[in-house]
């Protein structure tokens, strides 16, 4: 696993972001001010040592998870030590290669053994939703390699089929009517038996991040919607 870490020691407020598959930096950046300290883990098949800076004393640490690291962070964040006071899941369920819950299985596996340049290309016109979009956002497409691509998803696969699903507690889910990624009905589906989790449905693709100045825009929205 992978961390990108943004850190100043007068910030007293952490974002701590569990990136998709397929993501990098690029994809957050862009919302990560300067007035709170920011953590994003991603490409979680990658061998590298997790080394994270001494946890401070944060007023508040928000955890958000989006795509398939809203099953990610339930699966890791126990085992590095975030403890969060407020939980966000964007686009995506702790039970996300299911035919109900989150990406169709067959869908999910086609990705799988089918992963090229060309492909890829597709699925982030998917995630951005258009190419007007895509090219919009063209900043923010990740940088990987199609083997790293391949070696991730198929980790988070195995590990998925292993733990079919974890207790984190979300507090609140945003669910984007246009995501041609996870099927917006089966998001619908999963968080509407979740009466703890509050549903926020949003018009938006999968990726719907480009709506926001920076995080402390999202939470703020997220808090003002009741």
């Amino acid at each position: 696993m992978k961390t990108y870490i943004k850190r100043r020691e007068e910030n007293n407020r952490l974002v701590v972001l569990f990136g998709g598959w397929g993501n990098d930096e690029h994809a957050f950046t862009p919302l990560s001010g300067d007035d709170f300290d920011f953590i994003l883990f991603y490409n979680y098949s990658a061998d590298e040592p997790l080394v994270l800076p001494e946890m401070k004393s944060y007023t508040s640490i928000t955890l958000i998870g989006w795509s398939l690291g809203v099953w990610a962070a339930g699966y890791l964040a126990g085992k590095v030590g975030i403890v969060p006071d407020f939980t966000i899941a964007v686009n995506g369920t702790p039970l996300p290669a299911d035919d109900r819950y989150g990406v169709p299985l067959k869908a999910f596996e086609g990705t799988l053994n089918n992963i090229t340049d060309d492909n890829m290309y597709k699925f982030y016109l998917r995630m951005f939703g258009t190419k007007a979009n895509y090219e919009r956002n063209r900043s923010r497409v990740p940088a990987r390699t199609v083997k790293s691509l391949g070696d991730e998803l198929r980790w988070l696969y195995n590990r998925i089929m292993e733990n079919r699903e974890n207790t984190l507690r979300w507090d609140t889910a945003l669910i984007s009517r246009e995501d041609r990624i996870f099927p917006a009905e089966n998001l619908l589906a999963y968080w509407n038996s979740r009466p703890e989790t509050k549903s926020i449905v949003i018009p938006d693709p999968h990726y719907p991040f480009h709506r926001w100045n920076s995080f402390e825009d999202l939470i703020a929205f997220v808090r003002s919607q009741g």
